[in-house]
């Protein structure tokens, strides 16, 4: 592609000798704390990101999650996507409609469409969807939980670009948690392209793809692991008193808030904890009690089965190729 741009507008047009971006159609600024290179937030400057057009092949609540945080994020407009849903799925249809965006019934119209194809499906799906993929100039970024880069890149075009991306649905409201791993054809720029696309709804950070599975049982399935404690928590203080909506809005809040202290000092999650648990105080009394009910280690031997059914299911996958 050619791109023409100008301080706050890039204008993509696509030739075949290149792929479709050029990075400062991305040019976000980090805040950084003033302790260690812990980025803080990441803030779209005031440039047009509106040209970028985005291909989900699935259109499933992940998907919906990252387009509608691309949206948020000022990536990419609702009219600049496009999905393929089952026909019977109505509900996928209409979020996507909700947000400007058509949907089809097929893949092939969205691996023609997107500038950026996101393969967002079960991975049982996979191998059927990608014998559609006839151009190598294109990259892919997969979603699809179990299925490994090796898979993908020999069931695609020789030297097609693909990384593989685990999020999490917090990147719905700009807080995802998410990692990648590079295949091997995949350049620098794809590398950088998919960690700021990420990087706007959330963190987002490079690993092996030997840590795909514990990342997928500790940040993919974490949401849910958290939903629990805040509903739990509420359940606590109905049961002394409080009024059920406070109760999730104080239970909701204090997990926000701690999380944002861990993240944003820098300080062990213990020594937090210690400052806020006086001697013969209410809150020592409440963490011996869930130190006796297990909680810790509860919580650490379900991200451990989480990571092995990861890894059963990668194996499954691989058989049935």
């Amino acid at each position: 592609m050619e791109a023409s741009k100008s301080k706050d507008s890039l204008i993509v047009v696509q030739r075949s000798e290149r792929r479709f971006l050029d990075l400062d159609f991305f040019d976000l600024s980090d805040q950084l704390l003033a302790d260690g290179e812990v980025k803080k937030q990441r803030i779209p400057l005031n440039i047009n990101t509106n040209m970028l057009k985005i291909g989900f092949l699935g259109g499933g609540k992940m998907a919906q999650a990252l387009a509608k945080g691309f949206i948020r994020a000022g990536l990419s407009k609702g009219e600049m996507m496009l999905a393929s849903c089952l026909p019977n799925d109505i509900g996928s249809i209409e979020t996507f409609k909700e947000m400007g965006s058509n949907t089809v019934f097929a893949n092939a119209p969205v691996i023609d469409y997107g500038d950026v194809l996101i393969l967002s499906v079960k991975p049982q799906v996979v191998p059927k969807i990608l014998p559609e993929i006839h151009d190598n100039k294109k990259l892919l970024i997969s979603i699809a939980m179990g299925v490994s880069l090796t898979s993908l890149e020999r069931a695609l075009p020789e030297k097609t670009p693909v990384i593989r991306v685990m999020p999490n649905t917090p990147a719905l409201v700009g807080c995802g948690a998410t990692v990648f791993t590079r295949g091997k054809y995949a350049s620098d720029k794809d590398a950088e392209v998919t960690e700021k696309l990420f990087s706007a709804v959330g963190i987002c950070e490079q690993v092996p793809e030997n840590l795909i599975d514990p990342v997928t049982a500790l940040a993919g399935s974490g949401p849910a692991y958290v939903y629990i404690i805040i509903e739990a928590m509420a359940d606590g203080g109905v049961k002394m008193g409080l009024t059920r909506p406070i109760a999730y809005k104080l239970a909701a809040q204090t997990v926000l808030g701690a999380g944002t202290m861990v993240r944003e000092t820098n300080i062990h999650p213990g020594q937090l904890k210690d400052d806020v648990t006086s001697p013969a105080g209410s809150t020592i009394t409440g963490i011996h009690h869930l130190e006796k009910q297990g909680l810790r280690s509860a919580l650490i031997d379900a991200i451990e089965a989480a990571t092995l059914r990861c890894r059963e299911v990668s194996l499954q996958t691989e058989k049935d190729k």
